[in-house]
């Protein structure tokens, strides 16, 4: 059920319940004993008045408190004999919002006037006015209705923090869970990397000090484990300490195209517009976009250019790589690891992502991310 239909269930349940008192009243007071004066219209007038005031006794209880026992007071005053059910009402509603003394209060000083009010109207003598009072309203149900109140305000409570509880949990399994995936990444890649970085590091330091051409190849091993290993380094830091900022975005585009021009690969870059709202998850986006790109094309496509066209527009960004690979339009590609996480970024932020083959050989890569999209 959604939250609107409850809503309206509940406010179609509020009236219910108040007319059903209202009548309930009306027709106790049409056959009790009365005044024989002219407060018979006034009378029936607070009975109307309290049993319809429970309408608002969810939004307004302390209100709806006030005006059902002083209505109660009043028709008793008027000569009826009528039970302050409605009252009884109120004083459930108001201990189930959590007004137990303001109740308290209103029950003594309703205790103490409808004596009072009994003897006001002229009916009974002494006696017998407080025993109708007494009959009217009993200590007896004004304890029960707050009883059932606070015991109705304790459930709710205690459901209210078994919710929170298992929230709680299921953070700190997540947690748990980034804490543990931290240290695979840790222990599986860091030495990997870090030996990678390092012997590539020697080789460039050997060759220029023998004064011999560091070969192209060797000096983007070294670049690309010295990225790999910021790049781990950012993203064991953000498992671990659950942060969103973004360690990449669209600023670190131009290293990509240059990294990519030193694998031999003549690579492009075009950035128009401005940057407008741009969240950091579209920033994030951007930027893998563009490096799963390149890195499919230096790895795959037997490419010898490629070309990276960003759009920055009022309402989306537009990403499009393309290349002059391998790939025909007769070819049927076969998305990858790469090119399925990319969809998936996209789809996440509400864009698009369209890959396939271009008319002309070659394949393109096309992203359209909103810009008004927070994260």
């Amino acid at each position: 059920m959604s939250a609107g239909e409850h809503g309206v269930r509940t406010r179609v349940g509020d009236w219910v319940l108040a007319v059903g008192v209202t009548a309930a009243l009306l027709v106790t007071g049409l056959s009790g004993q009365r005044s024989a004066t002219d407060l018979a219209l006034p009378g029936y007038a607070l009975l109307t008045i309290g049993g319809l005031a429970l309408v608002a006794r969810r939004r307004l209880p302390v209100a709806v408190l006030a005006v059902t026992g002083l209505c109660a007071v009043g028709y008793q005053a008027a000569g009826f004999d009528v039970p302050a059910v409605a009252y009884l009402f109120a004083v459930y509603a108001a201990v189930r919002e959590g007004h137990r003394t303001v109740t308290v209060a209103a029950s003594v000083v309703m205790l103490a006037l409808l004596p009072l009010a009994a003897l006001a109207s002229g009916l009974h003598d002494t006696g017998e006015a407080f025993a109708r009072a007494r009959g009217a309203l009993e200590l007896a149900w004004l304890i029960a209705a707050g009883a059932a109140g606070e015991a109705l305000r304790q459930a709710e409570r205690r459901a209210d923090e078994a919710e929170r509880t298992r929230e709680e949990t299921a953070r700190r399994r997540a947690d748990e869970e980034r804490l543990r995936i931290a240290r695979e990444l840790h222990d599986s890649l860091t030495h990997q990397i870090s030996v990678i970085k390092v012997q590539a590091e020697v080789a460039v330091h050997v060759a220029r000090r023998r004064s011999e051409e560091v070969p192209p190849s060797l000096l983007a091993i070294q670049e690309a484990g010295r990225e790999a290993s910021r790049e781990l380094r950012a993203t064991l830091e953000a498992l671990r300490d659950d942060d969103t900022a973004p360690p990449r975005g669209l600023e670190d585009v131009p290293e990509l195209v240059e990294r990519a021009r030193t694998l031999g690969l003549n690579a492009t870059l075009t950035i128009e517009g401005q940057r407008h709202g741009m969240s950091a998850a579209v920033d994030r986006t951007v930027y893998r976009i563009v490096q799963e790109s390149l890195t499919n094309v230096a790895r795959h496509a037997d490419a010898a250019t490629a070309s990276v066209r960003i759009d920055c527009r009022p309402d989306a960004l537009a990403i499009r790589v393309d290349d002059d690979g391998r790939a025909t339009p007769a070819t049927d590609p076969v998305p990858g690891l790469g090119l399925l996480g990319m969809r998936e970024r996209v789809t996440a932020l509400g864009g698009r992502l369209r890959a396939g083959p271009r008319g002309g050989g070659g394949f393109t890569i096309q992203a359209e991310l909103p810009v008004d999209r927070t994260s």
